[in-house]
């Protein structure tokens, strides 16, 4: 199903619950005149799009055309309906989980309802998000090494300049690092905390190899594997929790949308 549709369009804006940034500059890893940007935002459906016949996920917009990399100045947009997002985050999606994390001033736009997800981000961290930033990370680590199908770049011209994509390597490593944060502390701080910051702007600049952004990888890798063993983290997210919230959220949205509507038809 398409997803760029202005009847999407229309649901996503007029139902946005919370929407911020989750691209490079939120983690402080943007290079100065390089920046697109990337947002996500989470929107409450219609009850014809949850209970009836026409299903909406989520709603993508690019601002470049079609089929062509995003350039500086670009806005790369996914709002995600809320049980979709819930679903995914709850599961650990390391970038779903973001707007979770995200500081006050990189928020675009939020209601009671987003404030209510971002109090009760606890309960979406658990064990099982490691073990999706370790799933994540090993992916990345084996396709950049050729072990894995699948392809790892769309930019040869950082193939060409510095002999492996340093972009794709960067965030290989930084799934890596926010993994662990997660796993030991329960959070992840945006933008990243020195020094692993100045790390990855390094590696991204191309001031590191490419075996050194690996050897980084293989260590990272196997302390998350570690600490999705030993982490004081619940083993599984608070999904009991989440139903209820999903449940009640929708039911207060829609009864006060029809409640209007309701007026009107009784005085006609």
């Amino acid at each position: 199903m398409k997803h760029s549709t202005p009847e999407f369009a229309r649901i996503a804006e007029r139902g946005t619950v919370l929407r911020c940034q989750v691209g490079s500059g939120v983690h402080g890893l943007g290079l100065d005149g390089q920046q697109d940007r990337d947002e996500m935002g989470i929107c409450l459906e219609p009850p014809e799009y949850v209970i009836g016949l026409r299903p909406f996920e989520q709603y993508v917009h690019h601002s470049r055309p079609e089929h062509t990399r995003s350039g500086p100045g670009d806005l790369d947009l996914t709002v995600y309906s809320l049980r979709k997002w819930t679903r995914l985050a709850l599961d650990g999606n390391p970038t779903v989980l973001l707007p979770l994390f995200v500081p006050d001033h990189e928020i675009v736009a939020i209601t009671a309802v987003g404030r209510e997800l971002r109090d009760q981000r606890d309960r979406f961290v658990s064990r099982r998000a490691g073990h999706r930033f370790l799933g994540y990370l090993r992916a990345q680590r084996e396709r950049m090494e050729g072990t894995r199908g699948g392809k790892h770049t769309n930019r040869p011209e950082l193939i060409d300049r510095y002999g492996f994509d340093t972009k794709f390597a960067y965030h290989m490593v930084r799934l890596g690092l926010q993994g662990i944060e997660l796993l030991e502390t329960g959070r992840i701080t945006l933008p990243m905390p020195e020094p692993d910051r100045s790390w990855l702007l390094a590696l991204r600049r191309g001031e590191y190899t490419r075996e050194t952004a690996l050897e980084r990888a293989y260590a990272l890798e196997e302390r998350l594997l570690t600490l999705c063993g030993t982490s004081d983290l619940p083993e599984e997210p608070d999904t009991a929790w989440a139903e209820d919230f999903l449940v009640r959220t929708y039911l207060r949205a829609w009864s006060v949308e029809a409640t209007p509507r309701e007026g009107r038809d009784r005085a006609g």
